[in-house]
Formats: structure tokens, sequence, C-alpha cells
């Protein structure tokens, strides 16, 4: 075979953004997946039963329809996406739900009391959503393009992520809504990595909305591994590389990899300081997942939360504040924070007729060895009655399995890397250029890199057009149909 002009590891999302990208660009690009299949985050198998289709990772993209990359690939004329109008809602006890519909009117309308100062909040970030989304996935340190956006986030940010988060509201549903978009951090409440992310989310769900792939996270796999082929790259599953030895001598080699991995492969290549400095990365805390087949819909109190794609599972602000909190502290909550979505309601194929699957996770300690399975399940039941009697079969993966699952979740850290302010500024390390290493022509390409977790391929995207310029000297090509 001949020698590629790039060498990919790993193909998440961000390595088969990497890979997609380079191809496009004319170069000869040979990817390497460890496991039998495809996707990293992106796959979808029958977990529990046969017919029964489980997300593996991640279910829900709220970021996929704002990341550049995906746009400019035009993932939504690639892979069907149904986007509900109920983006997100959250559950409290007495039969109320938060609700975050697409229309931010319809929002506030449901929010009562607090509804307007929701809007003030939000509305804002909806009418710059361009230049937030720069800052959160394409800007990094560099003065935004868009500084208005830039300021008006980052004061929000300040506001949510501190102890002045409830200053301008006086129920419990507009805090409960925001908390629960915010926890999706994996960080304790307020802080301000929890909030930015909480508020980019927030807004997203108003606007394009939190999309559910048809056939699964594994379409959108697909979806890029058909552009790569028909660009010309191959795809070798199965081979999990040991160090930068055992690939062929390519001019540039781009790691979907956590900084542990990448110090595994490039070894002695890499210089001291950069070593020591991988060598001092931290990872966050992590998610234990419970997979389920129902009998039934979930029998939600609130009826209104039947038609959300996503539900955060944690009662009030301060009770998930609290579970949070115990999170950090190395303890595992009685009643967790718990994140919620029933694909099949939107994806009928995704289980038989007259029967749902539900994917669910909760926060835990890294490395946690814990099965969450019925502390989960009495938090559904408590907001939905009845949950345990639809309950044919359920799969609990603890967070060492998930970190067993997949290298770069290490402790069963989906982020790749702790959430908080050093983790997202030294992410793996604090540069205008993180991509880049030391080594000429190696790139490091996963969500240990800006913008960080979520299914964005940004990560990929930044390492593919520094390699580019930096060793084939070349534009970013188009990437859509």
């Amino acid at each position: 075979m001949p020698v590629p002009d790039v060498a990919v590891v790993g193909s998440g999302p961000n390595g088969l953004a990497a890979a997609v990208t380079m191809a496009r660009a004319g170069l000869a690009v040979h990817l390497y997946e460890a496991a039998d299949s495809v996707g990293g985050g992106l796959r979808t198998a029958e977990l529990i039963e046969p017919r029964h289709f489980h997300d593996v990772c991640s279910a829900v993209h709220p970021m996929a329809l704002a990341s550049p990359f995906f746009q400019g690939f035009e993932l939504s004329r690639r892979v069907r996406l149904e986007v509900p109008e109920l983006s997100h809602g959250a559950p409290l006890d007495g039969g109320r739900a938060a609700l975050g519909y697409r229309s931010l009117e319809r929002t506030v309308e449901a929010l009562g009391r607090d509804g307007g100062a929701y809007r003030r909040l939000m509305a804002p970030l909806l009418d710059r959503l361009d230049g937030v989304a720069e800052v959160a996935l394409d800007q990094l340190l560099r003065v935004p393009v868009q500084p208005l956006a830039a300021a008006i986030f980052g004061l929000r940010t300040l506001e949510q992520g501190t102890r002045a988060w409830g200053v301008r509201f006086r129920e419990e549903l507009a805090p409960a809504l925001l908390s629960g978009v915010a926890a999706h951090a994996v960080a304790p409440l307020p802080t301000l990595p929890a909030a930015a992310a909480g508020l980019l989310l927030g807004a997203l769900g108003h606007a394009g909305g939190w999309p559910i792939p048809i056939g699964g996270s594994a379409a959108i796999a697909a979806a890029m591994v058909a552009d790569l082929e028909a660009h010309g790259g191959v795809v070798e599953t199965g081979v999990r590389i040991g160090a930068l030895a055992e690939l062929p001598p390519a001019r540039a080699t781009l790691l979907d990899v956590a900084p542990p991995a990448l110090l595994r492969i490039a070894g002695s290549r890499l210089p001291r300081r950069y070593r020591r400095a991988l060598e001092s990365f931290r990872f966050g805390n992590a998610a234990c997942k419970v997979d389920f087949i129902l009998s039934g819909p979930v029998p939600w109190a609130a009826p209104e939360l039947a038609d959300a794609g996503t539900v955060h599972v944690g009662g009030t602000r301060a009770e998930t504040a609290e579970a949070e909190h115990l999170v950090a502290a190395g303890l595992h909550p009685e009643r967790p924070y718990v994140l919620v979505s029933q694909p099949s309601r939107f994806d009928p194929d995704r289980a038989p007729a007259g029967r749902h699957i539900l994917w669910t996770y909760c926060h835990v300690p890294a490395g946690s060895t814990v099965d969450m399975g019925g502390a989960v399940m009495d938090q559904l039941e408590r907001f939905a009655p009845g949950f345990r009697d639809l309950v044919v079969g359920w799969r609990v993966t603890t967070a060492a399995q998930l970190a067993d699952y997949n290298e770069n979740y290490v402790g069963g850290d989906f982020s790749a890397g702790a959430m908080d302010l050093r983790g997202v500024l030294r992410r793996p390390v604090l540069s205008p250029v993180p991509w880049r290493t030391p080594v000429s022509g190696l790139y490091l390409c996963s969500s240990s890199t800006p913008p960080g977790p979520g299914v964005t391929g940004m990560p990929g995207f930044h390492a593919a057009k520094h390699a580019l310029k930096d060793i084939f000297g070349l534009p970013v090509p188009a990437l859509g149909l």
C-alpha cells in the first residue's frame, strides 16, 4: 500500500472530522481505529436485546447544528435529524416542569413570573448567536471578531457562574431549567465553565434545537466515513496503535486520543517540558450510564415532558447543585442528576412496536465502580410514577467500564478533561495553537483540545486546518455536498 500523506488515529467525531478535512484537500488519508467499528462516541448498538438500538455514548447533539465544521459539512443534508419542538425540560415535584421550547416566547410563557427575566437573559445571546458560538467553538484565545457578542456572553456567564445566579429570578422553574443544562459540564454549580456551557446549550435549544439523528448517533459517523472514502481515504478498524513507529511515515499525523495515549504513542519524541505538561493534565468526574428497554413511554407526572428530546432529572436548582457538589467531593448522590432521552419517541425504528428505549446517565466520581441503576430508577419513579412497572430490561455501564470501553474516557470522564476554568484554558496546554505538538507534523485532535467535549468535530477541524497550513501549505477545503 502506498505511504499516505496523512495518518489519523482514532475515529471519534474529531478524528473523522480531521480525516474528512484532509482528504477533501486532496491528500491521501489513512485512518486507524482500535475498536472493531468506527465512531467512538458516535456508536449505536443492540446493547440489551436484538432490534433495540441504543446509543453507546452520545444520543442528542445540541452543538451539531452550530458547529462550523458540521455546518460546512452540511450534516443536516446527509443525516436525517429529528429536532423536537421541546428541546429540554426539567421536572419538579408536584407534576410541575420547566420547559425549554425552541420558541423563546413559548418558553417565556411557560416560565410564569420569571418568564420576562429569562427572556432578558437569553434574548441577547440569541440575537448574536453566531458571535457567541464563535467564542465558544472557534475563536478561543484570539481577539473575537464580534466583541459585543463576546462581552454579552461573558457578562451572562459571570452572572450565572457565580452566587449571583439567582438574582434575577423569583420562582423555581427558570433556575431549574438553566441548572439542568449547565450541569452537562460535570462540574460544581455555580462555576464559570458550567455557566458558559449551559448558556450556549440553552441558546442553541431556542435556535436550531437539539437534534436526534434518525438511526442513532452512528448515522453521523457513517456519513463522515462515506465522505472520507469517497475522497480516497482508507479506514482500518481493529488496529490499536502503540507507538508512532507503527504508523507509516506520513507527512502529518493527527491523534484523536487523550494525553495519556499521546504520551504512550509519541513517548520520548516529545520534549521533556511538554511531557510534564501532559502528565499534569487533569481529568474530571465521570458518568454511570443506564440503558433501559420499556414496554411504553415514560409516564412523566408532567405530561408535557413526553415531547422533550432531553429531560434533566434533578429537581430544583438547589437539588441539582447539591448532587453535583457531592460528586465533586467524591460521593455518590442518593438523588443524582440524571440526563434522560427517549429516542424511540422520535425514531420509532429504534425499538419494536410497543417497546421504547431509554438513554440515561448520571454523574459519579472518577473511576467509580458503583452501579447507580437503582438510584437512577428511583429518580425516574419520583417524577414518573409507574416507571418501574414499564422496565423490561436494563444495562448499567459504570464509570470504570466506560473507561474500559474508550481509552479517551480516563476514569469514565467522557469530556476527556476537567471542565473547570484551568481545564478549559489548558487543554492540554496553554497555547494559541494547542492542537500542534512540539513534534513536527504531529497534532492532537481529541476533546482534550479546544473547544472540548461535544459532537462538534471542531477539535479535529482545528488540528486539520493547522496541519494543512504548516505541513502542506494548503487552504481549508470546501466540505459540503
